[in-house]
């Protein structure tokens, strides 16, 4: 008798994970495909060049060479990898001292992958506006704070001394990019596999209670609630579209509230991916107490401000300026 109500409870489980998988990755994969393949568009059509020439005279307010702009713009259209494959090619013959490199990737770590990323913080309810004026103002407010400490106090105004450089440069044909995305692509269904599965064992182990029981007088000074926080902690380790996904799908079925989706998808985009992100940008020479102590005090800084700024707002004008759907 036991025995079979045990089998009827781990084929429900199973069945309920395997729906779980299906919809966040439907959910994800129709928000990633189409942004990938205009931003392939876009790429070809030199549209990052022209942005590059709108970003080029702001290097100098953040203490950037012009040309490490192109470096900037080229991230906030794709991804870190294509930026670091590019300043790679321009570091060789553009002299960058240490702290202008971390003011760099820092930059490069707030804002990137905006067409991807920003639709699925759209898809979430967050305004595109307000997804570009925290990912960009946020990314240039504190590449400008990073430039004046380090001028300030005359810190790691070394020259930077490159250990590692990539082998070869990332095939950029059509075919070569398409590979790359397929490879992408399956990865990042692995990943969501592996992820909602290890949350469920996590939630029924109550591992998760924990989570909530450490992080939580933090997150409710953020003003994000108890629910959210598993996911706003998934985000912020792991990246933006797998928390922006399962957060996307929480709120579909009524788990989440729009204010705290407002919260936790702003703050996921200045803090996500805090792991493999900041590792990509220790390769490029930065400090990493910048690109990572650093960027995590800034990022809590302005949550927890527009959580007090939000809060004041009545319903009516948080659904009308802040939140879309």
């Amino acid at each position: 008798m036991v025995e079979n109500h045990n089998k009827e409870w781990l084929i429900h489980e199973v069945r309920s994970l395997i729906k779980e998988i299906v919809d966040v990755s439907l959910t994800l994969f129709k928000i990633m495909i189409p942004a990938l393949i205009i931003v392939k568009v876009l790429d070809e059509l030199g549209i990052t060049q022209y942005l590059s020439i709108l970003i080029t005279p702001l290097m100098h307010f953040v203490g950037l060479p012009e040309a490490m702009g192109i470096v900037w713009a080229t991230t906030m259209l794709t991804n870190i990898y294509t930026g670091m494959a590019l300043f790679f090619s321009l570091a060789a013959n553009e002299p960058i001292s240490v702290a202008q490199v971390t003011v760099l990737g820092s930059m490069m770590l707030i804002a990137h992958g905006l067409p991807v990323e920003g639709a699925i913080a759209r898809k979430a309810g967050v305004s595109i506006s307000i997804v570009l004026l925290f990912r960009i103002g946020g990314a240039f407010l504190y590449g400008y704070i990073l430039h004046r400490l380090y001028s300030e106090f005359n810190v790691h105004q070394e020259p930077l001394s490159l250990h590692w450089m990539p082998e070869s440069l990332p095939d950029t044909s059509i075919i070569g990019w398409i590979i790359s995305q397929v490879e992408s692509l399956v990865a990042i269904q692995l990943l969501i596999v592996v992820l909602l599965t290890l949350l469920r064992v996590l939630k029924r182990l109550g591992v998760e209670r924990l989570m909530i029981k450490v992080l939580g007088p933090l997150l409710r000074t953020l003003g994000v609630s108890e629910k959210a926080s598993t996911l706003a902690v998934v985000g912020i380790t792991l990246g933006l579209s797998f928390g922006g996904g399962i957060l996307i799908n929480e709120s579909k079925q009524g788990h989440i509230c729009k204010r705290d989706v407002f919260i936790v998808m702003v703050m996921l985009c200045l803090l996500h991916s805090i792991i493999e992100d900041t590792l990509l940008i220790l390769l490029l020479g930065a400090d990493l107490n910048a690109v990572l102590w650093g960027r995590i005090i800034f990022s809590l800084v302005i949550i927890t401000l527009l959580a007090k700024i939000t809060n004041r707002i009545s319903d009516t004008l948080f659904y009308r300026f802040f939140f879309v759907r």
